[in-house]
């Protein structure tokens, strides 16, 4: 009999010991669990010409930055799986392939179409959902609604699957259903505790819908049974670190940075380390709370290892406020001048939003708030195409804030505040009374 995944689909290995390694490993990459790699390395060595194995840890190099492994990884799984695979596994391998080459348009393409034919390819499935995703970081404007409609449009093939739950559910909150969202996330969650993905969107919900006691709560208790090596342990506790600043408790957010969000601590893949440290500590200062100018300066210089050059839009953003928070005009305006060349030879999807922010935090940078709020303004509808979260990208609407409290206009921002407030209720005024005097 033919071995299969564990949803159903045939795989080209006749080893028992690698079908189920492969099996385990998918199953804690789609839950962001430690010991992905490990598994996986246990089915490539189990049968080292099982291409689905190595694609599958071509992704997880993929996720910590390590792109010669990746690429290597993927050039030997497409070689493998012409000598031995199904159309499936070939359409599999090349897929993920295109997406580790950072070939978005293209690997969007392919995914579609795969999933029209295999819609419980999982893994395939896996590439456009959550903040980083395909999608999310395509620069279309509506990628939560594309996650949402892709998730309900496959929906019956998948039950009640434990990590379909858990990223359905999610796409539902973003997309603006938190209630729904949230409810079905929860479930997923209840279905596999050992998730890291599926506690991150439960923990988005709550940030939605406010309940920032409850969301508290869930970290305390779960985040023990998580290992610190985790790909989530870091962003979890930023989460937490938001709530904190919800109550005005900077003291504890700083203790959450120093102990595992800053450069030195944590174990986070490249990208969660420059977004998760240089936001927590813009927050911190926009809000109205002392920031060490230390703690800038060494995430600075890590960021600058880890991302010299410009590439996502959702980088560049989080690189532009490092270079704002240390005045570091030389790097902001190099940045910012590869990414003008870019959206001139229309090689930026995500568009104007992407140097309009940029430029709007040098003229931060420069204490020209009322520039940075002439160039934020028109904006702020577009901020979505950077990718990422509801939660991360509102750190430009604070930005926005900040300006137009320093450039005088409070009962402009008032009126945002109110409007926010209204869009989701929760302790996001009291946040704000430091800096709005």
């Amino acid at each position: 009999m033919a071995l299969e995944d564990r949803y159903g689909l045939p795989l080209s290995t006749t080893s028992d010991q690698a079908a189920s390694a492969y099996r385990e490993g998918v199953d804690l990459m789609l839950a962001g669990w430690t010991g992905t790699a490990e598994t996986l390395e246990r089915a490539i060595a189990a049968d080292p010409d099982f291409a689905l194995a190595h694609i599958a840890r071509a992704r997880v190099h993929a996720f910590y930055q390590q792109g010669d492994l990746a690429r290597s990884k993927a050039t030997l799984a497409r070689k493998l799986v012409a000598k031995r695979g199904t159309e499936r596994e070939r359409s599999h391998v090349e897929t993920l392939a295109l997406a580790i080459e950072g070939r978005l348009p293209e690997a969007i393409a392919a995914m579609s179409e795969h999933i029209e034919s295999w819609p419980r390819d999982a893994v395939v499935l896996s590439l456009p959902l959550g903040a980083f995703g395909l999608f999310a970081f395509s620069g279309m404007a509506d990628h939560d609604r594309a996650r949402h409609e892709l998730c309900e449009r496959v929906a019956h093939h998948y039950g009640e699957d434990w990590w379909f739950l858990t990223m359905s559910g999610w796409a539902m909150t973003e997309n603006g259903n938190v209630a729904r969202g949230r409810a079905v996330t929860e479930r997923g969650f209840n279905l596999r505790r050992a998730n890291a993905h599926a506690a991150h969107a439960v923990l988005h919900a709550m940030f939605e819908d406010g309940s920032i006691e409850a969301a508290d709560r869930l970290v305390d208790e779960w985040l023990p049974t998580y290992d610190r090596a985790g790909i989530l342990h870091g962003h979890i506790l930023w989460h937490q670190a938001l709530g904190a600043l919800e109550h005005g408790d900077a003291a504890r957010a700083l203790k959450i940075y120093d102990d595992v969000l800053q450069p030195s601590a944590t174990q986070a893949p490249p990208l969660n380390v420059i977004t998760d440290s240089a936001s927590l500590l813009w927050r911190l200062s926009a809000y109205g709370h002392a920031v060490p100018k230390a703690l800038w300066v060494e995430a600075d210089a890590t960021a600058q290892k880890l991302f010299p050059k410009s590439s996502l839009p959702f980088a560049d953003v989080h690189m532009a406020l490092f270079a704002a928070a240390t005045q570091n005009r030389e790097a902001l305006s190099a940045r910012l001048g590869v990414i003008e060349q870019r959206l001139a030879d229309g090689k930026l999807p995500a568009g104007p939003v992407v140097p309009a922010i940029c430029r709007a935090l040098a003229a931060f940078a420069d204490e020209d708030y009322a520039a940075c709020v002439r160039e934020l303004a028109p904006v702020l509808t577009e901020v979505v195409r950077i990718g990422g979260s509801h939660a991360q990208r509102e750190l430009i609407e604070d930005t926005f804030l900040v300006a137009l409290m320093r450039s005088g206009e409070l009962p402009r921002a008032r009126s945002l505040l109110d409007a926010r407030l209204h869009r989701r209720p929760s302790l996001r005024d009291t946040r704000w009374q430091a800096a709005m005097g």
